[in-house]
This record gives structure tokens, C-alpha cells and sequence, in this order.
């Protein structure tokens, strides 16, 4: 008699969550009619982490995606004055990018886009739930040395 791969199940559940988290974060996304894209939002996020403007290089490295994605959504939220291209102070070939306000102000309004989607698909837990369960994703994204992946387009 077979037995079922719980690794298997288990690897199958965090891939329909993702899947889920994904769909209701685009929803809420559109329904703030912010005109930005899930891929757009995940390079304004990362963008406001830099205490000065990245090139396009350290975003696709940070991103984890090919240079050519990354300026795919550049062009798309500098289109939408979202974010602008500057040049470097000390090296003239080379271009950063930057925040604009418009671009801060739609990174205020993503956050409440996301925690708002966080509340959707927390909902069904309760209290001590969610507190096992941040224990339980802390021991998988903190628990483990990197993981090499192959780059992906966003």
C-alpha cells in the first residue's frame, strides 16, 4: 500500500497559498486603481530599501531577476512617474534610479494594498494561530543558508 508524500502534500499547499496570496494581492492592487503591476510593486518596495539610488544592476541582482526585467518595469513606472532615472554624481555612464513623490505616494498606498490582502487570507486563523504560524514561516525563511535558484524574469 502506498503511502502519501507529505513533503510532497506539503509542498503542494505552499504553492496554492502562494498562488492565493498572489490573486489577492493583485486584486486589492487594482481596486486602488494604482495602475501598477505585482512585479512593478515588488521593484518599488525594494527600491525604498536603498538609502541612495541603486543601479539598475543592484535591483535585478537584489530581485533576483535578469538586467533586462528590470528595465521592462522601469520603463513601465517611470512611464507613470513612479520612479525617474538620474545619473550617477561620480560616474556619468553610469544611470540609477530613483523615487519619485508619486512613487512614494503609491509605495504608502501598496503597503495598505498588501496589508489589507494580508488581513483577506489571515482571516480565517485565529490569535494563537497566526502567532504558530509566523513561528513556523520564520523557521523556513530565516532557518535555511541560501538557496541558489535559477534568475527569473518577474
Amino acid at each position: 500500500m502506498d503511502t502519501p508524500d507529505a513533503d510532497g502534500l506539503l509542498a503542494e499547499q505552499l504553492l496554492r497559498l502562494t498562488r492565493r496570496v498572489h490573486r489577492i494581492q493583485k486584486r486589492h492592487l487594482e481596486q486602488r486603481g494604482l495602475g501598477i503591476t505585482p512585479a512593478q510593486s515588488r521593484l518599488l518596495r525594494t527600491l525604498a530599501h536603498y538609502a541612495s539610488p541603486p543601479r539598475m544592476a543592484d535591483l535585478a541582482a537584489r530581485l533576483e531577476v535578469v538586467p533586462r526585467a528590470v528595465t521592462t518595469l522601469v520603463d513601465g513606472l517611470e512611464a507613470s512617474g513612479k520612479v525617474r532615472r538620474v545619473p550617477d554624481p561620480t560616474n556619468r555612464r553610469v544611470i540609477r534610479i530613483e523615487l519619485t513623490d508619486d512613487g512614494r505616494l503609491a509605495l504608502r498606498e501598496l503597503r495598505g494594498a498588501r496589508r489589507t490582502a494580508a488581513e483577506d487570507i489571515l482571516a480565517p486563523l485565529t490569535d494563537e494561530q497566526r502567532k504558530v504560524l509566523g513561528g513556523l514561516l520564520d523557521t523556513l525563511v530565516d532557518g535555511m543558508g541560501p538557496v541558489e535558484e535559477p534568475k527569473r524574469d518577474c
